[in-house]
């Protein structure tokens, strides 16, 4: 389910990269869809290897696994979309935040 989170927030956030591409460098959408993707590619390869240490079984988890593996899924994202959001205020695209503090 971690790998399966990963890849639908990864797709997502590409998409939105890609449609919003002039205005998506400002907010750094392509620094979230990168995160994403990396995450993606760390899930893909615990699955790899969880395969390998228990063959076929791996197909057949048990609900409580499966409930486990969607929060720590659902964990990531919004672990990234914390660290995206942090990003964008530090950087302050659009100088929101410094207009804030000039008044």
């Amino acid at each position: 389910m971690t790998l399966l989170i990963s890849v639908l927030a990864a797709v997502v956030s590409t998409i939105v990269w890609y449609v919003g591409a002039p205005k998506s460098r400002k907010l750094y959408v392509g620094i979230l869809c990168l995160m994403y993707w990396g995450a993606s590619i760390m899930w893909l390869g615990d699955a790899i290897m969880e395969y390998a240490e228990i063959g076929a079984k791996y197909f057949e988890p048990a609900f409580k696994d499966m409930v486990n593996d969607s929060f720590l899924g659902l964990s990531v994202v919004v672990l990234g979309l914390i660290i995206w959001l942090i990003i964008v205020l530090v950087k302050d695209p659009k100088g929101v935040i410094k207009g804030m503090i000039k008044k």
